[in-house]
């Protein structure tokens, strides 16, 4: 994908309310699209020079409010299976805020949107300097045993410090709002920190424990 320019930015969205999908910047999300409002807008957003989606996560059950950040994902793979649907891949590219919503003719939903805030999003790979892997590691492998997860540890403690923090924070299961929390993160190192705590809150029982009481 080459790097998009902030002028490439358009000011009006196509937005897909998915709750717990989270895209970051300079990151992959691979989606599977089958209802009908979504496959118009992914031949809508095909049609475009810019071809990206923005990823928002909606309030609450209805999912008609919607969180006023997301992040823009770019097109960047999609391939038709037999029955009709898309496998597809955004690349995300910058995150963004909603102005409003807008009232219009199509299926889908789009927002008036702005980029301002965000430059840091289309530069160069952000690194961490307190990132301290000897204690995070084990911390993470706790947490995926007890949530019965597996992953390729030889290729986690190769990763770089974003692919790995914002990796984990997009496929880590975390409640939406979350989510949210470490996609609104200001940098990588907050990011990392936020998600510090939201696995060692899960580890000493979180949820499970307040049931309990």
């Amino acid at each position: 994908m080459g790097m998009l320019a902030a002028i490439d930015l358009p000011k009006t969205l196509p937005v897909f309310p998915l709750p717990g999908a989270l895209l970051l910047p300079r990151s992959r999300l691979p989606l599977h699209i089958f209802e009908p409002r979504y496959l118009a807008m992914l031949d809508d957003t095909l049609k475009t020079q810019h071809r990206l989606i923005g990823m928002v996560q909606p309030y609450g059950q209805s999912g008609e409010r919607l969180h006023s950040i997301g992040c823009a994902g770019r097109l960047t793979a999609f391939s038709e299976t037999e029955d009709g649907r898309y496998m597809v891949t955004l690349s995300g590219a910058s995150r963004f805020r909603i102005r409003q919503e807008i009232d219009g003719f199509t299926p889908y939903r789009r927002c008036d949107v702005t980029w301002d805030g965000f430059e840091r999003d289309l530069g160069a790979t952000e690194t961490d300097a307190g990132f301290d892997r000897s204690t995070f590691l084990p911390l993470l492998g706790r947490f995926f045993d007890e949530r019965g997860l597996k992953t390729d540890w030889e290729s986690l403690e190769e990763a770089d410090d974003e692919l790995l923090i914002n990796s984990l924070s997009m496929l880590c299961p975390f409640d939406p709002e979350d989510k949210q929390a470490l996609l609104e993160a200001p940098s990588l190192s907050t990011r990392r920190e936020t998600l510090v705590t939201l696995i060692e809150f899960s580890l000493r029982g979180g949820s499970n424990e307040e049931m309990m009481q």
